[in-house]
């Protein structure tokens, strides 16, 4: 490399020492080492606008290892995303900070997901390139690729240690997609030590069987090498690539280069006017960049702007000659559209008969796939028992990229991210589904969904111990908790039609918030006192005979129905009690207080709550005065008109709840 551009790669190792140190807390191993392939890939291949970093047609560069998080702060220093400043990477790690301790989205300009899980950027990278092909198959013209663009990940051994990206790399392999180049920045050290320790697997010929295309660059500071083995990674559009680049951890820090002391604290100021020598760094002043560095990076950014102006013109010939596909762009790239489209007779259809939630669903996807023909997404191979089948849309596959049903396989974990990376993308709305007791396999993703504010909606059927025969290793007990226990996060647990409707009208129409959907496998009665007022997360579905209720009993799903019976036997006895669905805690604590005091007024202490899960979390209604009917074991393999009278979710228990609260 000439000397300005080695000047330029050592500006990004410098500005990532120096913040990681001034923070006294960092991990300077990974931008030491990756600093080279970094800045060739944004210098000379990678299609972006600085100055328009919401390009849609840009390509998505998201870093999985995102520990190293310096590395990035200071390519979008060097290259002006946001004006991100000095001042900021001298910021990193504190409070407010544009440059938090690992990546997020929405926090920092140029950050396209939140990382820091290992493997999750891998996995998301994986949805990014779904939706590309996807979108590229809907948009794309004869002579006019409207949607064309790669999607790029960097991640270490660590994330290829993670199971989630083995899972996401089979399902890349399977799909063919060419779009996606993977970094495998291989140092051989992971935080313990030697990888040999651990990981003594031959990477190439695994990730080789999944399907990609296998590049390898034997020294991670040639940028001559790395550029062409990008370009050729670019050339085989049927596999997605990997290119794995050896690299040194650290590299330039004397005495701690190529060994786990680079990982994950700061290299001390002796080794950093150590590492400056060695780079022959002009000035040993902390953040100190030279000039003509900064001009480079100038210069590289005016000459990345001729990308855009083309794509604008092309665009702009494409909405002339495409009238009818401008319009479909502008509603498949606005989610502030989708209520006005969803909100529709044909969706808000109700139901004569009992049936299952989970079939009730299945009614609302496809009224909703008609009315929103960007609804893309699909179960980790439960699609007939959790009835997420669109019918008629097609399997998304190396074949069609136009399909909208996604056959995920056996990985809810990968399934996840991936649903994450289709909703970073933009252009789609997307749903995963498995069956609810597998959420704890979906949660550390969801979690990430919640951080990033992306409103993936989660399709969780076999929602309690109705799920009967199959065991206490399906029937999910504490899997409502976890998930009302998450920030940002909507858990709906429907009780008939309506409030299924209900249920997937606020998961389609949120725009920053994630949503569950847990479905019943029974069937359930149609109620009618259920409303749209589910939207609210709770509301009256039975009210009292008398201005003022004796006790209130609060349901969701499956046991309202129950407590109706159980409201019309107690007012036989005397007792006028009041029955509150409450499909969703989450949006009802988001609620007005003046409604949530018309709904559940402080001043009625006695209350019973009744759901066939776990009691958690059910206490803040209840009160010290009142009583909880809900699973505090495990379940068991029965016939669900068995369980659910053997664990007390009874009208005849319920009853009783309420008469023993009154006194």
């Amino acid at each position: 490399m000439n000397n300005i551009e080695t000047m330029s790669v050592n500006a990004i190792r410098v500005l990532s020492a120096d913040a990681i140190q001034k923070a006294k807390s960092g991990h300077p191993g990974l931008p030491l080492g990756s600093a080279a392939m970094a800045y060739e890939l944004f210098a000379h291949h990678l299609k972006h606008n600085p100055k328009d970093p919401d390009w849609v047609n840009r390509d998505r560069f998201v870093l999985s290892g995102g520990h190293g998080s310096m590395l990035l702060y200071s390519l979008l220093h060097l290259f002006g995303y946001g004006n991100l400043s000095l001042d900021d990477l001298k910021q990193f790690r504190q409070f407010g900070s544009l440059t938090p301790g690992h990546p997020e989205y929405h926090h920092t300009v140029g950050v396209e997901a939140t990382t820091g899980p290992l493997g999750a950027g891998m996995a998301m990278a994986v949805g990014m390139a779904m939706a590309e092909a996807h979108l590229a198959a809907e948009f794309n013209k004869e002579g006019y690729p409207v949607v064309d663009h790669f999607t790029y990940a960097l991640g270490g051994d660590g994330c290829m240690m993670e199971g989630i990206t083995s899972e996401a790399f089979s399902l890349a392999g399977t799909l063919g997609l060419g779009k996606l180049i993977i970094f495998y920045d291989s140092n051989n050290i992971t935080i313990e030590g030697s990888t040999d320790i651990a990981f003594t697997e031959d990477v190439k010929t695994r990730v080789s069987g999944y399907g990609f295309q296998i590049l390898e660059v034997e020294d991670g500071n040639d940028l001559a090498a790395i550029g062409a083995a990008i370009e050729e990674a670019k050339k085989d559009l049927t596999r997605p690539t990997m290119i794995m680049v050896h690299t040194t951890i650290g590299y330039g820090a004397p005495g701690k280069q190529g060994t786990p002391a680079a990982h994950g604290e700061p290299l001390g100021e002796e080794t950093i006017l150590g590492m400056k020598e060695f780079f022959e760094w002009p000035s040993m002043e902390p953040f100190y960049v030279p000039d003509e560095v900064y001009a480079h990076y100038n210069e590289l950014v005016e000459n990345l702007q001729g990308a855009e102006e083309d794509w604008k013109k092309l665009f702009a010939d494409y909405c002339e000659k495409f009238p009818e596909m401008k319009e479909k762009w502008d509603f498949w790239f606005d989610r502030s559209k989708v209520a006005e489209a969803l909100d529709k007779d044909s969706f808000w259809q109700g139901c004569d008969k009992p049936e299952a939630t989970r079939n009730l669903s299945n009614v609302a996807i496809n009224n909703a796939k008609d009315l929103l023909p960007n609804l893309f997404g699909g179960s980790a191979d439960l699609a007939p028992s959790n009835k997420t089948n669109m019918k008629g849309a097609g399997d998304f596959s190396k074949d069609d990229y136009t399909g909208r049903n996604i056959h995920f396989g056996i990985r809810e974990f990968a399934m996840t991210a991936i649903g994450n990376g289709m909703a970073l993308h933009g252009g789609l709305v997307p749903f995963v589904a498995t069956f609810f007791v597998f959420s704890d396999y979906t949660k550390p993703m969801a979690r990430l969904s919640s951080i990033m504010g992306m409103p993936l909606v989660y399709v969780f059927s076999h929602d309690s111990i109705g799920v009967g025969e199959d065991g206490p290793t399906h029937e999910p007990i504490e899997q409502a908790a976890m998930l009302r226990a998450l920030p940002n996060f909507h858990l709906f647990r429907p009780a008939d039609a309506m409030e299924t409707n209900a249920a997937w009208f606020s998961a389609l129409t949120s725009e920053k918030t994630p949503t569950g959907l847990a479905l019943s496998r029974q069937n359930l009665p149609q109620l009618p006192g259920s409303s749209r007022e589910a939207l609210k997360g709770a509301y009256i579905i039975s009210e009292c005979q008398g201005e003022t209720p004796d006790a209130i009993i609060i349901a969701s799903g499956s046991e309202v129905s129950i407590s109706i019976e159980a409201q019309e036997e107690l007012l036989k006895e005397g007792i006028d009690a009041r029955v509150v669905s409450m499909p969703c805690m989450d949006i009802f604590e988001e609620q007005p207080d003046e409604y949530k005091e018309k709904i559940l007024p402080k001043s009625i202490r006695a209350r019973v709550a009744v759901e066939a899960l776990s009691a958690f979390g059910w206490d803040r209604y209840t009160g010290f005065d009142g009583e909880i009917i809900a699973m505090h074991s495990f379940g068991a393999s029965a016939p669900y008109k068995q369980l659910f009278p053997l664990y007390g979710f009874t009208v005849e228990n319920i009853v009783a709840a309420v008469k023993r609260v009154v006194k």
